[in-house]
């Protein structure tokens, strides 16, 4: 790929998850070594090996996860690494003189000898910041710097990065934030699939052109309607009880999703639709309680869990399937037949243990019903293919008879094949009854199974979709305009 930085300017790197982006700055800074091409720094030919030698070249990042030492000062964390020495011993008072004149670049006042612990996220993003400065950077690397920061924090930070813009200095600016994208850059560089997607002037090119961009396709390829429903592309039919299932008031957590409202009826498959970052997975994770929410509540069947966690939730008669497959979905080392008994197990109690019999049987009926191909039960989960994986997980939930079932991207890293049988379930599911939330990065995933849309954008649920507006087009428009 081809990719150009100017001075003085806020240049934007975009694309879905797997697009490249991490690859592209790891190049760019010295973790890893590139084995094609070139790359020059004010017209001299450069190839750093570390992102030390990358620093010593004027590339400094600043990363999502401020990586600081909380427990010492803000002036330490400045200058650690490069502290001012005198008769052999550190300088404390050119110290905190040098900090408060590099916080005082970014219009930050406060007492620098305090630890970096008691001030918020958004200051310490700005230490982060400063620090770079103090090593004389001529590019800053952003990598999700506000993804934990309120409106009033972000508005702070894009105030210094104008300046430091206007100073000269070039910045990249890597975010899935869109509004953001358009109030502080001046180009965007589109990657897609690990390939180079474009270079364009921010005024020029259009949200719903950009958001075509990042999923690899033309606008009018996104233009015509497709009814939820079937494998065969038709409608699901049949009307839905009016049974409510799932009710969510004003649910939020600070930094993860704001509050928002949901309701899922018996026998109804509600989609989440939106852009990598957009929210889809915290808003899964604050219905299941993996994260305890700030606001709003959780009622099931008519009765409101009041303490939100995993357990109540289980209790209640959800079940949660993570998008993180191996690190928080199957236990590699386990058979087939005790992954699927855990949930089960753990919703009876250690005192109503269910035997080894008992087991086997609820295994060997959910690998019949389910299609799993595996040589048998007591079988290893890791020698499973990813889609059966995925039905071992589906299993394990199926086990404890839910009401409702949270689905995070459970078709993503499987063969097609695997694909279309995890959507066939899926609807049969609805058809028997169960409500479903089914999160998906495919667009036509969503529309092809859920009775309703809901998306998402920035965090933020900004409206649904049914009927003759769920199709491709119209989630674009939604997200491109930030409402219906």
């Amino acid at each position: 790929m081809d990719f150009k930085l100017n001075r003085g300017e806020i240049h934007a790197v975009m694309g879905q998850n797997g697009a490249g982006k991490s690859t592209l700055i790891k190049i760019i800074t010295g973790v890893h070594e590139y084995d094609s091409g070139e790359m020059f720094l004010e017209g001299k030919h450069i190839k750093p090996d570390s992102p030390i030698a990358a620093q010593k070249l004027g590339i400094s990042t600043v990363y999502q996860e401020v990586n600081l030492c909380l427990n010492l000062s803000v002036a330490e964390n400045i200058f650690i690494g490069n502290e001012p020495m005198k008769y052999g011993c550190i300088d404390w008072g050119t110290m905190r003189s040098g900090s408060e004149e590099a916080l005082k670049k970014l219009n930050i006042f406060l007492d620098v000898t305090l630890p970096l612990s008691i001030y918020s996220i958004a200051i310490q993003q700005m230490v982060a910041i400063a620090r770079v400065l103090d090593t004389k950077a001529k590019i800053l690397i952003l990598d999700e710097p506000t993804s934990s920061l309120d409106e009033s924090e972000v508005s702070q930070l894009f105030k210094v990065l104008r300046q430091l813009r206007d100073d000269g200095m070039a910045i990249i600016f890597i975010t899935h934030f869109l509004d953001q994208v358009y109030q502080i850059s001046d180009r965007i560089t589109i990657l897609k699939n690990g390939m180079f997607g474009g270079d364009y002037k921010t005024s020029e090119l259009p949200k719903i052109d950009l958001i075509a961009k990042m999923l690899g396709k033309e606008l009018s390829e996104f233009s015509y309607t497709r009814g939820s429903g079937n494998m065969d592309g038709t409608s699901v039919k049949g009307s839905l009880a009016a049974e409510k299932i799932l009710e969510i008031n004003g649910l939020g957590l600070r930094g993860s999703v704001a509050p928002f409202d949901l309701n899922i009826n018996k026998g109804e498959v509600v989609g989440l639709a939106g852009l990598l970052g957009s929210g889809r997975t915290e808003m899964a994770r604050l219905i299941f309680g993996i994260d305890n929410p700030e606001t709003g509540k959780v009622t099931v069947k008519g009765k409101a869990i009041n303490a939100i966690s995993p357990r109540n939730a289980i209790m209640a008669g959800m079940g949660f399937c993570s998008e993180d497959r191996k690190n928080e979905g199957i236990f590699a080392d386990l058979t087939v037949r005790e992954n699927i008994i855990l949930a089960l197990q753990g919703k009876n109690g250690i005192f109503r243990y269910i035997s080894p019999k008992k087991q086997l049987d609820i295994a060997n009926k959910l690998i019949k019903s389910l299609g799993i191909k595996t040589p048998g039960a007591n079988k290893e989960v890791r020698t499973l293919s990813g889609g059966n994986q995925q039905k071992v997980l589906l299993a394990r939930w199926l086990a404890t008879n839910p009401i409702l079932l949270i689905l995070d991207e459970p078709t993503r890293g499987i063969d097609v094949g695997a694909k279309l049988e995890i959507m066939e379930l899926i609807l049969n599911l609805s058809r028997e009854g169960m409500g479903l939330l089914f999160i998906s990065s495919e667009f036509e995933e969503i529309i092809r199974c859920s009775n309703r849309i809901a998306v998402l954008k920035d965090k933020v649920k900004i409206g649904e979709l049914n009927g003759k507006d769920m199709n491709e087009n119209q989630i674009m428009q939604t997200i491109a305009g930030g409402k219906k």
